[in-house]
Order: C-alpha cells, then structure tokens, then sequence
C-alpha cells in the first residue's frame, strides 16, 4: 500500500501549478449534511482529498489512498483552488468540509483555496487524522479542524498515527475540536489516557459502524461510559440516512 509525505511547492507558483489531489466533491447537485462532530446535521458542500499518510485498516475511503485495490488514476482529478471555489460558490451552503484522506498532506496547496472560500462568506472545516500541524495561514478565524487522531482499533500503529506535538499544536491553537471513533469501553479508557496526557478539549465519540444496526448497537454500549465522562457524542448521520453512500 503506497502512503504519501507532505507535498511541498514553490511558494511563487502561478495558480495553474497549485492543482490539488481531489477524490471527489459532493453535495451541490444533491445536497448533504455534515454528517459528524460538532456540526452534525448542518448543510455542507465537501470536498474530498486524495493521499493519505496512514494505511487504517477500518478506514472507509480507502479509494484516496490503497494502490492496491484502487486506480488512483480513476480515483482522482487535479484541480486548482479557482476551480474548486467557483464550485463551491455556485451554492449558497456555507459549510465547506475539506477532509480526505489526509488533506493536510496538499495544506501548501489549500491556503488560496481557504482564502477563497473565506472571502466568499464561507466557513471551513477540516477533517485531519492529526499527525500534521497545520500552517499558520490555516489557523484563522473562520476555519476549524476536526481532528480525530486513530487509536489502535482502528486498525494503525499508533506510533505513526498518534503524534503528541501535533496534538499539543491543535489543542492549543483554540480552533481544534478532537472526535474519536471507538467500538467499546476499552477504547474510551485509551481516549481518556490521550486527552489527559495532551490536554485535548473538547472531546467527541463516534460510534464505529457502517450499518445503521452496527451504529446503533455501538451507540448502546457507549453512551452511558461517554456520558459519565461528561464527553460530546456524535453519530454518523450519513451512514444512517444515506446508508454510506458515496457522495452523500
């Protein structure tokens, strides 16, 4: 499986150069929601970054990053950040997600874009793994990361896909929400050791699950050791909608 390291450019590049790795991009023709963390259920366009830094074994867009099983020449365009903004403003959606795969492995390439976006009256948020801090031409106001570093369950060695000084950057920053996906009582007790030991606030659960029955069930062995822990829940409203259709 082919992983990737941070994309680096010329800083003088002209815009035609800055093209960016895109997976996909949803829910313009067919309108969606975020469907987890903080703006569960808010309207949002997203757009979907190939590449990425980790190789999770549970991960559910596999097509950004596994050679093995996907054609990343079926599986991604480039574009430039014009394009993409003029995508994104032919919605009145504020919400624009920009998730992948790891999108802050093309962050270089995502600063005329967030400027863009920001310039149009749109707000951002991020969905990172957290292994890389981001540029400062990122943290500003208007955008947010969600940032949800991937535990041992999850099918990765934590020693790559958790990375303490990253996670003290986001924890600092004030713009960093940090939501984990779990599967039992077990997985909170590790959450628990990571926010403590990194000082990461505010925390988010995510059930596990690619059903709504999986979602569920996972829910109902959560809730009550979340709850006591004074945690956010969050569910995975796509996957209970749309049944985690691809582009919804």
């Amino acid at each position: 499986m082919t992983t990737f390291e941070p994309i680096d450019i010329d800083p003088a590049a002209s815009d035609a150069a800055l093209r960016l790795i895109v997976a996909e991009c949803f829910g313009v023709k067919v309108p969606t929601f975020q469907g987890e963390g903080p703006s569960c259920g808010h309207p949002a366009l997203f757009i979907r970054l190939s590449r990425c830094n980790l190789s999770c074994t549970k991960c559910d867009t596999k097509y950004t990053w596994d050679w093995d099983h996907f054609d990343p020449r079926k599986e991604s365009t480039k574009q430039t950040a014009a394009d993409l903004v003029a995508w994104v403003t032919s919605s009145p959606v504020e919400l624009i997600v920009i998730t992948g795969g790891e999108p802050l492995l093309q962050q270089a390439r995502l600063v005329p874009l967030v400027q863009g976006l920001l310039a149009a009256g749109k707000r951002v948020e991020f969905e990172t793994n957290g292994t890389i801090a981001p540029v400062p031409e990122l943290v500003v106001d208007g955008v947010r990361f969600n940032v949800s570093p991937k535990i041992a369950s999850f099918g990765m060695d934590e020693a790559k896909s958790v990375v303490p000084t990253v996670l003290e950057a986001f924890a600092v920053s004030g713009r960093a929400t940090f939501k984990f996906v779990a599967s039992s009582v077990a997985d909170l007790d590790r959450i628990a050791e990571l926010a403590d030991s990194h000082r990461l606030t505010p925390v988010w659960v995510m059930p596990e699950g690619t059903t709504a029955d999986e979602i569920t069930a996972t829910t109902r062995v959560l809730a009550d050791a979340v709850a006591a822990r004074h945690w956010y829940f969050t569910t995975r409203l796509h996957v209970l909608a749309f049944t985690d259709a691809r582009g919804r």
